[in-house]
């Protein structure tokens, strides 16, 4: 099965990249809201740990078996957090120090987690700096060494205010260290499509890096890879946030109990949400067209439907067709959509243009979706309005320099 970003040039793909690094990053921005209206502060904190600890080490070890960077060392784990939906770059922007093979340091010059969450009082920024963290920071060092140990040198709440950079954390791998435990969740996940899913290999020959075995770089120059591996990159990161949103639901049925119909909702609730913000930056990040064409475009190359390889999906030239698929038997974003619950797809209609409506036929798990333009500019879901309340919905990227990171 053919990628469908396998369509795009090498520096679209090279823009796109982060771009889906930071979407599945604000996946928690669009779902987190509903969890605490559901369940309370405390319950939602307990879904974002078993979330991330459930999904991040299985598909980090997926990156680094594609991009050829195993190992078990500081380098490996480093490069496994450039490349990870928690850690996209420049928006959460760590920088790393290595002293040797087994003890290094990260610190995040920005933390655009933080910045969205400190309004919201301390008790909010100590859930997520040390709630959160503390668990999965050693969960996601699980993918390369289960004796590494990720400690804070200092973090939030900060002190004072404006205190830079945001947080500093020590990396130490030693086998004196217990070992990381597993997370029983993580075996349910395992199991899923989306973990066993098959990509095509990268194309050694092809003009351009085709694999991450070298230097640890200080920043990912995205543009040096080949189209073959930034196609795979691509297709990798779509499935990390699959693999998330399967961790996320488990969590999430779990505090539902018997109260399916409540699960259901607040994960389709996440799926509006951030259809609609992925959309708007793909849209806007590739500079597609506002009309129908743009619209299916955009569609295309959004995560609800990616990879071509677990999502099925005919494209035609004036509508998508979704066919039954292992993201249905995953129960991925793709299932909570129908024509009787067409909303996350108006919401990716309206994001590339208010006056665009999505018009879908068929059935539960097999359906065709047009996009027709109207003459009333639709209101913004109140689902994409939550998402739009971190600032990863309107950040912007920036040129940076890629340098090696040699040992201090």
């Amino acid at each position: 099965m053919t990628s469908r970003y396998a369509a795009l040039r090498r520096d679209e793909l090279a823009t796109l990249v982060p771009e889906l690094l930071l979407i599945g990053q604000l996946i928690d921005r669009s779902g987190m809201a509903w969890c605490i209206s559901s369940f309370g502060r405390e319950e939602m904190l307990q879904i974002a740990i078993e979330e991330w600890a459930a999904s991040s080490p299985l598909y980090t070890r997926r990156m680094q078996k594609a991009l050829k960077y195993e190992g078990v060392d500081i380098f490996t784990l480093f490069k496994g957090l450039q490349l990870d939906i928690g850690a996209p770059p420049q928006f959460m922007d760590f920088r790393y120090i290595v002293h040797d093979r087994w003890h290094g340091e990260f610190y995040l010059d920005h933390c655009g987690a933080l910045l969205d969450v400190e309004p919201m009082g301390e008790d909010y920024v100590k859930g997520m700096c040390h709630d959160i963290e503390d668990p999965t920071f050693d969960a996601t060092a699980l993918a390369t060494n289960r004796k590494a140990q990720v400690r804070p040198i200092h973090r939030p709440p900060r002190t004072p205010a404006d205190r830079h950079p945001h947080c500093r954390w020590t990396v130490i791998i030693d086998e004196s260290y217990p070992e990381v435990p597993f997370i029983p969740e993580m075996d349910i996940v395992a199991a899923t499509h989306a973990h066993s899913c098959e990509l095509d290999p990268i194309d050694p020959d092809d003009e351009g890096a085709s694999d991450y075995s070298g230097d640890l770089l200080a920043d990912v120059d995205f543009a040096a890879f080949s189209h073959s591996a930034l196609v795979r990159i691509a297709d990798e990161v779509c499935l990390q946030m699959h693999l998330l949103v399967k961790s996320f639901q488990i969590a999430v049925e779990k505090r539902a109990g018997a109260d399916t119909e409540l699960a259901r909702a607040i994960r389709t609730k996440q799926l509006i949400g951030i259809a609609g913000v992925a959309a708007d930056r793909i849209h806007k990040a590739l500079t597609l067209g506002s009309d129908a064409k743009g619209a299916l475009r955009v569609l295309e190359l959004h995560p609800l439907l990616n990879p071509a390889a677990y999502v099925s999906a005919d494209i035609g030239p004036d509508s998508v067709h979704v066919r039954r698929s292992p993201a249905h038997e995953d129960g991925a974003w793709v299932s909570l959509i129908s024509p009787v619950a067409d909303a996350p797809l108006q919401a990716i209609a309206h994001a590339v243009d208010p006056h665009l409506r999505a018009e879908v036929s068929g059935t539960e798990t097999d359906w065709t979706v047009r996009f027709i333009s109207t003459d009333t500019a639709a209101k913004k879901l109140p689902e994409v309005e939550v998402c739009e309340f971190s600032g990863g919905a309107s950040w912007v990227f920036e040129e940076r320099r890629s340098l090696p990171l040699t040992v201090v």
